[in-house]
């Protein structure tokens, strides 16, 4: 069962940490899962669909993607979307929140190693499409990289749907 975390037929007005210029106050629609598999599999429909219409006319969409065990069950349902229903990745770029420093990224707790394990090599993502921070970089060639990360995700055109 789902459900509003709040009553929804009572408007509460925008959100205090609207953004400061933007267009109109951002409203946060917030739900409540009984478990957390139905939360993966809405989460994960909810990517499908986006990842879905940025895509259709040729586009791409941009996924902000975040490790641990939390979003384990969104990944495992996009996997089984990308096989059992044809959703595709080929379309999509991604950025990863972080990356342990230091750390080579084939050691068994990288992220970037959690991530080809447990989503990108069993989806049919350009990997030249996927964006984790290195966590092999030497100390002073952080800032920069920090910088060129901030680029490239300008570049894709911001995120547009971030876990």
């Amino acid at each position: 069962m789902t459900s509003e975390a709040r009553d929804s037929a009572v408007n509460r007005g925008p959100s205090p940490l609207a953004t400061p210029g933007a267009a109109s106050p951002e409203r946060i629609r917030t739900l409540v899962f009984d478990d957390h598999d139905t939360l993966a599999a809405a989460v994960a429909r909810r990517l499908a669909t986006v990842i879905r219409e940025r895509t259709a006319g040729g586009g791409h969409a941009v996924l902000g993607l975040a490790t641990g065990s939390t979003p384990l069950g969104v990944y495992r349902e996009l996997v089984r979307l990308h096989r059992d229903e044809g959703l595709t990745l080929r379309q999509v770029v991604t950025f990863n929140l972080d990356e342990y420093f230091p750390i080579a990224p084939d050691n068994r707790h990288s992220y970037h190693r959690f991530m080809w394990e447990q989503l990108f090599s069993q989806v049919d993502i350009d990997p030249a499409n996927v964006h984790i921070p290195r966590g092999d970089l030497h100390g002073d060639d952080v800032p920069a990289a920090a910088a060129e990360y901030e680029r490239a995700i300008a570049a894709a055109g911001g995120i547009d749907f971030q876990i």
